[in-house]
């Protein structure tokens, strides 16, 4: 059955998901403060490509200023922002839901708990995409970065309820998912946020310091060194705080965690070195962020992982220097550069 659906974002991912719903026949509605966005989907709708055939989507879309206009009947709300602008999405798509609707917290870092002390747990589902990188670079046009064929037999969408119960409306919504790609229930909502949280901390922040793409910093030995510190610390954080950490980037958390033993160091490096020229230099989100002048989730990501390292007692300090790294960028006192990420080893004294 078709569902009414807002989204409180149609930058990338909110763009994404929205115009495979749109075109699957559900009544779409966007909401965005990127006035140029809303305006060419307004005019020419949205143009998506990727590892699929391509096509356009014509949902509805406002201003963020007009969104007082919006009818108080949507049955699901999508938060597809930053993280940092989490809450008053929240608030916002809290206001527009009929009374037996919730929110989806479609977001990398923990925004989980945020939605939660908005609209409480009972009407707030996880979303976790893993493997899954788009970009909006143009105003109405939105790219997903993987190669045709890529991910087959990974399913892209964990849907998960806070306490872990498999739910009708967590089924529905992994079933309504499954036109984008492949979606399934988790009872791991915490741990597979944790595994997603591992795998944007160990590239977005890289990129972002150093306007890399992702084929460029792997061919590096030191790109690949800071990408593996970065990894096995959010892996050690995430285990001493007990979750079940699914597979991220091709290797257990354990393996990730154990990364300071010479042959286990050496095995991953192997790994992520490319074996080919040529390969996609994708930019993950804080790069473009950074390339787009906006504020990065450093603090919500890395910066995670750095409190929660403090709270269990697991040393951070490539973790540390990454989150300061960024803040530098952020702030305008340090231009991204890819010599920025030998400055963080040495600050870590790596």
């Amino acid at each position: 059955m078709a569902k009414k659906i807002l989204f409180v974002g149609a930058g990338a991912i909110g763009s994404y998901i929205g115009s495979f719903l749109s075109r699957a026949g559900h009544d779409v509605t966007m909401v965005d403060p990127w006035a140029e966005q809303v305006e060419t989907i307004r005019k020419k709708g949205i143009s998506v490509t990727g590892p699929h055939d391509p096509f356009e989507a014509h949902p509805k879309a406002f201003h963020l200023n007009e969104s007082q206009r919006l009818p108080r009947d949507f049955e699901i709300a999508f938060v597809a922002m930053k993280v940092y602008d989490t809450a008053w999405a929240a608030q916002l798509a809290l206001r527009h839901l009929a009374p037996n609707g919730f929110i989806v917290a479609s977001e990398n870092c923990w925004p989980d708990p945020i939605v939660a002390s908005v609209a409480g747990a009972s009407r707030s589902l996880g979303l976790i995409m893993s493997k899954i990188g788009v970009a909006v670079w143009k105003p109405g046009q939105v790219e997903r970065g993987a190669e045709k064929g890529q991910g087959t037999g990974h399913d892209v969408f964990r849907v998960g309820e806070h306490d872990g119960r498999v739910t009708p409306r967590a089924k529905e919504l992994a079933e309504i998912l499954s036109v984008v790609d492949g979606a399934l229930v988790t009872e791991n909502l915490w741990g597979e946020r944790w595994s997603k949280l591992c795998a944007n901390a160990m590239g977005n922040p890289v990129q972002g310091m150093s306007t890399l793409g992702s084929f460029d910093i792997a061919s590096s030995e030191v790109g690949r060194a800071i990408t593996i510190h970065l990894a096995s610390e959010s892996a050690r954080v995430g285990l001493a705080l007990g979750y079940r950490i699914p597979k991220f980037n091709g290797n257990t958390a354990e393996q990730w965690a154990a990364a300071d033993r010479r042959d286990v160091y050496e095995a991953l490096d192997k790994q992520l070195t490319p074996t080919g020229t040529g390969g996609r230099n994708w930019r993950a989100s804080m790069g473009q962020d950074v390339t787009k002048g906006r504020p990065t989730e450093i603090d919500y990501m890395n910066g995670h992982v750095v409190a929660k390292g403090r709270e269990v007692g697991v040393p951070t300090p490539v973790s540390a220097a990454t989150v300061e790294m960024v803040r530098e960028v952020d702030a305008g006192t340090r231009k991204p550069d890819p010599q920025n990420i030998g400055h963080v080893l040495k600050r870590a004294g790596v």
